[in-house]
């Protein structure tokens, strides 16, 4: 899992003014939190926080003011609706060696059965317990060969050492649907044939 370095300043100034005016200097306001301790409110260097987001569960390392240096998890993030920026990011507070709970994206591979079948993700992410500093990016899925009806449970699933399931064993992860043919309506054909009469 990679490790992605920040240096933050912490923020005095508060509300939609103040957020305004860091990310025209393109800096996103966050809050880091975790382990009963205090919030602390940061300004984090936009384009280097975007650039660490684009990875998963990234852990990022925190040089603080220069003065303190904290791991963290992203817990949520806040987009601009229509032009995609940051807004607002939160940061969850880490320690090496602590398990934390977070979801990784699921990925296939191979090809479904012959016969049109449609692979559904009932679950676009898996929920899984993991050390904070090992956190799997994803997991891979084999749908080789699957026919409609078919599913892949969580327990199918093979983890990286290290990482449990945070989800019921029994949970549906990926479903295979059969391939509905389009049919006319019943009624429409009748109407139509009456109506030529």
């Amino acid at each position: 899992m990679s490790e992605v370095k920040l240096t933050a300043q912490t923020r005095t100034e508060f509300g939609k003014g103040a957020a305004r005016r860091i990310r025209r200097d393109a800096k996103v306001p966050g809050v880091l939190y975790g382990h009963g301790s205090d919030p602390i409110h940061l300004t984090l260097p936009g384009h280097d926080l975007l650039l660490a987001l684009r990875t998963p569960n990234v852990l990022i390392s925190l040089d603080i003011d220069g003065k303190t240096n904290e791991l963290a998890i992203p817990k949520s993030v806040q987009r601009d609706p229509i032009k995609g920026f940051l807004e607002h990011v939160d940061l969850l507070l880490v320690k090496r060696g602590e398990k934390v709970t977070v979801e990784i994206p699921v990925h296939t591979e191979g090809e479904l059965a012959a016969g049109g079948n449609l692979l559904e993700h009932v679950l676009n992410a898996l929920p899984v317990e993991a050390e904070a500093t090992h956190i799997p990016e994803a997991v891979t899925v084999s749908v080789e060969g699957l026919e409609a009806g078919s599913s892949v449970l969580a327990k199918d699933i093979v983890l990286p050492s290290g990482v449990t399931l945070a989800v019921e064993e029994d949970a549906v992860v990926l479903q295979v649907l059969a391939a509905q043919a389009e049919e006319a309506p019943e009624g429409e054909s009748a109407g139509e044939e009456a109506a030529e009469a």
